[in-house]
């Protein structure tokens, strides 16, 4: 009985003494695997760690970017708003493998310095007209054309114009806008309307014996546009009419244009969006302006504002075009992207070319003939 109770408590003192051994095994192992887990958590972080420092090492350094604006507005005014686009595209230009340190804004004493900076490489980006780019695109690239709300109406044709009703924005995005010439309510403005709304063409002589409003001669949609109008369906220009004045706003000649001193007046295409208002409570119009004046000629697309670089800044080459591309195309899609580029009614960005300029070319080259005679 007792040998048969010894060997009982034996068998049992062996037992809890394998699952003694049994159970610190199994603390020893769990311990290591933690272990382990940790190592390898701490050794992915640092590997992670490591990826991004090297990223970060492998884009390329660049000390200072120019970029320089015309003075279309002032100057103060074009620092101040711009001031945000510096971090703005030292982020965007992060992520294309450049890293920039320090972005310089200068707005240029003239739309020609500006062009002359980018051909003399002291610019490395300028925000410039299309009418800039092709006087210095010896020096200089376009890269892109700002986009700007799209208009309800866009035809070639006068006559679609003058349908009465309003012109509207629109949700579509386009990179060119027209200049229109516009005919208002005097005696000779509705007679032009009427042999453009029966669909009978316009003569010369016709338009000569009118009287218009022109901008300056640097003006895209108040000059050079009407004026490239003019010799292509003409052969003609606007120094040939008769009877044109120039006015020193486009507030003035519609102003002109409600009175009847003028006949005709050059101007952008939305222009009688911007003076709908004034047409009645400033100018003493009982009619709208949709009714009371019409288009009589459209010219081609006048390409939007451009993005260029310069053809002999040290740091610029084509991969480092393709970055600066897609930052600020990229800068364009985000709100605050988007109240930067207001201060040039820039809604955004597309690629461009230089062939999309080639209409502005024309007309530069119609002005320069026109200036040496």
């Amino acid at each position: 009985m007792k040998k048969s109770v010894s060997v009982m408590m034996a068998i049992a003192l062996c037992a809890a003494m394998v699952s003694g051994c049994s159970g610190s095994g199994g603390q020893k192992d769990t311990a290591a695997d933690t272990k382990a887990a940790v190592e390898t958590t701490a050794s992915g972080a640092a590997e992670k760690g490591s990826e991004e420092q090297t990223a970060a090492a492998e884009n390329k350094k660049i000390d200072k970017l120019n970029v320089y604006f015309v003075p279309s507005r002032e100057p103060e005014e074009i620092v101040t708003a711009t001031e945000p686009l510096k971090e703005m595209l030292k982020t965007e230009l992060a992520k294309e493998g450049y890293d920039i340190g320090e972005v310089v804004i200068t707005v240029g004493t003239s739309y020609e310095a500006v062009g002359e900076a980018l051909s003399a490489g002291t610019a490395d980006i300028g925000l410039i007209p299309g009418g800039t780019y092709v006087l210095y695109d010896d020096g200089a690239d376009v890269i892109l054309t700002a986009t700007r709300d799209g208009l309800s109406k866009n035809s070639d044709s006068a006559k679609d114009w003058n349908d009465g009703k309003a012109t509207e924005p629109t949700d579509q995005q386009v990179t060119s806008y027209r200049a229109l010439m516009i005919a208002g309510p005097s005696e000779k403005g509705q007679e032009l309307a009427k042999k453009v709304n029966s669909g009978e063409a316009l003569t010369f002589d016709d338009l000569s014996s009118a009287n218009w409003s022109v901008m300056s001669s640097s003006s895209p949609a108040g000059y050079i546009y009407p004026s490239l109008w003019l010799q292509e369906n003409f052969e003609k220009n606007i120094l040939d009419l008769g009877h044109a004045v120039q006015s020193d706003s486009y507030g003035s000649a519609f102003a002109r244009l409600a009175s009847g001193q003028v006949d005709v007046l050059c101007t952008y295409a939305d222009a009688r969006r911007d003076y709908e208002e004034k047409w009645n409570s400033e100018y003493g119009r009982s009619g709208s302006i949709w009714e009371e004046t019409n288009v009589i000629g459209v010219t081609p697309p006048i390409y939007n504002d451009t993005v260029s670089v310069s053809k002999t800044s040290k740091i610029m080459d084509d991969a480092f075009k393709t970055a600066i591309q897609n930052a600020f195309i990229n800068i364009g899609k985000t709100e605050e992207g988007k109240k930067v580029i207001a201060i040039y009614s820039h809604m955004g960005y597309e690629p461009a070319q230089s062939s999309d300029y080639d209409n502005e070319r024309a007309a530069q080259k119609m002005i320069q003939e026109l200036n040496a005679k």
